[in-house]
């Protein structure tokens, strides 16, 4: 099963990261977390990893309508996004929001997962 939407780019890595969180922002979601992977894993187990971080980006409108909707569905919220190196190639990911609709058999959490998912095609397509 495919669950994310992704895409090489031709920038740096910082870049990029730079790119998808102003792109984010265009679309309304602001990024509640940063887990910076590289750094925690050399932090926690002192092993080397390649750049990667993962920003957990909301908007708030269409979180407060999916949790009405189906309120235990914080437990795979926000919507992530993620951005990372691998042999000196860049690529930005974000979570397909309608693997949340295929798992969960709720007919107006179908529409919001839409609306989200052409919002974050959007935010990868303009990285």
């Amino acid at each position: 099963m495919k669950y994310g939407i992704s895409k090489p780019v031709n920038l740096t890595y910082e870049e990029a990261v730079s790119k998808v969180t102003e792109e984010l922002k265009k679309e309304g979601f602001g990024v509640l977390t940063t887990i910076d992977v590289k750094e925690t894993l050399k932090k926690k187990l002192d092993v080397d990893f390649d750049k990667y971080i993962i920003l957990g980006a909301c908007n708030p409108p269409y979180a407060y309508k999916a949790l009405q909707a189906e309120y235990e569905l914080g437990l795979i919220l926000p919507c992530n996004v993620i951005v990372y190196e691998k042999d000196g190639k860049v690529t930005v990911s974000a979570f397909d929001s309608m693997v949340m609709a295929e798992i969960i058999d709720n007919p107006k959490l179908r529409e919001i997962a839409l609306e989200v998912r052409e919002k974050i095609e959007r935010v990868i397509q303009n990285v």
